[in-house]
């Protein structure tokens, strides 16, 4: 059987107790009764239910439920059914993710899905990892997280904003802009987005007149339009989440709309209610209005079950990575013959790659239950761990608004990192 070492993930026993002690500040550390190999895995998640990326949440928690109820029908994992998953709210609040990882924990867990935002995985990823719990996020995109020290046990199907900004200059560039503007939320995923396109930009010839990190909390963001305004662009990148919603209308009202330059999104924008919420009643406003996101191969049979699943949800991003999270661990655990995260922990990279393929957690079961080695190929596409845990590729959406204010698919690109 093949097996992954990933970086930081041998520790001497005397490292892992300090681990586990110095993990983090505040919570149980010790105290969770789950983690022992009990023959039944249990998840978690720390999801946004309220907060800025409250839109975020259904289809990520649905996409939870829907995988595990897959798993379940496909007779679980090690023989028993995965039990109904413990929720937490990440909130967009860092202090009330904490919490809510603890309280997630308290109840046993082996692996957590979560947290949606960067800034809130960042939050709880030492509480997490500190307990030798897995943690996995579908939509953690952030550089970061690439060499974070997290002992092995964290893990992302969502591609690292080092491959987004390339594909994100690229259609700038391809567009005709040679002038561009950059503002981004001052956190780790709108720094790291905004260095990575501001680099790929700049590598292929153009002209960077600002690239400015701005305070989400922000009541006003006047003086940041008038900064973009006074740098004369031919073109603006706006790396936001809600908060995008203010900013944009301040750019439009400054004659900086998709009808003057090139103006652009990333995945914290990408929304079907963006050009509601941005001019109410007057859809073609962000007529034009280009972006970029995580990308999921196309996957009908996948999106037709999850509706089927969840017949009120409007919005799919990130949920097919989520999905994925889910299944991984799952496989892991099968392949590995336990539960516990520090066992199964090894073959989370493993599962990923290098094995004979198959889509489904009941195909590679199958072949598992026939001592093979396996490589799962997700809803999301490929997922081909590197050995920081991560997708080495991605698959990039290119979207727009049309006139009536709906999201349209403008192309997919592929962006590949480094092993």
């Amino acid at each position: 059987m093949k097996t992954s070492i990933r970086r930081s993930a041998i520790f001497t026993g005397a490292a892992i107790l300090l681990l586990t002690a110095c993990g983090t500040s505040g919570s149980a550390q010790s105290s969770a009764p789950g983690k022992d190999d009990d023959g039944q895995l249990k998840l978690g998640y720390v999801l946004p239910e309220t907060g800025q990326l409250a839109f975020l949440g259904p289809p990520m928690i649905q996409s939870t439920n829907f995988a595990i109820k897959t798993i379940n029908d496909a007779g679980g994992v090690l023989g028993k059914p995965i039990p109904k998953v413990a929720g937490g709210d990440e909130a967009g609040q860092e202090a009330v993710a904490a919490q809510s990882a603890d309280r997630v924990l308290n109840t046993g867990v082996d692996a957590i899905i979560g947290a949606a935002a960067s800034g809130m995985s960042l939050a709880i990823i030492d509480r997490v990892t500190g307990e030798s719990v897995v943690q996995c996020s579908g939509s953690n995109t952030a550089p970061t997280f690439t060499d974070y020290d997290d002992g092995g046990f964290y893990f992302r199907t969502a591609p690292s904003d080092a491959l987004q900004g390339p594909i994100l200059a690229k259609t700038i560039q391809g567009d005709g802009h040679k002038r561009v503007a950059l503002v981004a939320r001052a956190d780790d995923y709108g720094k790291g987005l905004l260095d990575s396109t501001k680099k790929a930009l700049e590598d292929g010839g153009a002209t960077v007149t600002v690239a400015e990190t701005y305070d989400p909390k922000a009541t006003n963001y006047d003086q940041l339009v008038q900064q973009v305004k006074n740098s004369k662009p031919d073109a603006a990148v706006v790396i936001a989440f809600e908060e995008g919603t203010q900013i944009l209308q301040g750019m439009i009202e400054a004659g900086l709309g998709p009808q003057q330059i090139g103006l652009y999104g990333t995945d914290g924008l990408r929304s079907e209610e963006l050009p509601a919420l941005v001019a109410p009643g007057k859809p073609a406003t962000l007529a034009g209005m280009k972006g970029t996101a995580p990308a999921s191969a196309s996957n009908p049979e996948y999106v037709k079950a999850l509706k089927a699943f969840a017949p009120t949800l409007k919005e799919l991003q990130f949920a097919p990575q989520t999905f994925d999270c889910v299944t991984t661990i799952a496989l892991a655990a099968e392949q590995a013959k336990s539960d516990d995260p520090g066992k199964f922990v090894d073959e989370m990279i493993a599962v990923t790659k290098d094995g004979e393929k198959c889509n489904s957690f009941a195909a590679c079961k199958e072949l598992i239950a026939d001592g093979k080695d396996i490589d799962y190929d997700g809803v999301s596409g490929p997922l081909d761990f590197t050995d920081a845990g991560e997708p080495g590729q991605a698959t990039i959406e290119v979207y727009t608004y049309d006139a009536k204010g709906q999201l349209q698919t403008v192309s997919t690109e592929v962006s590949k990192g480094q092993e």
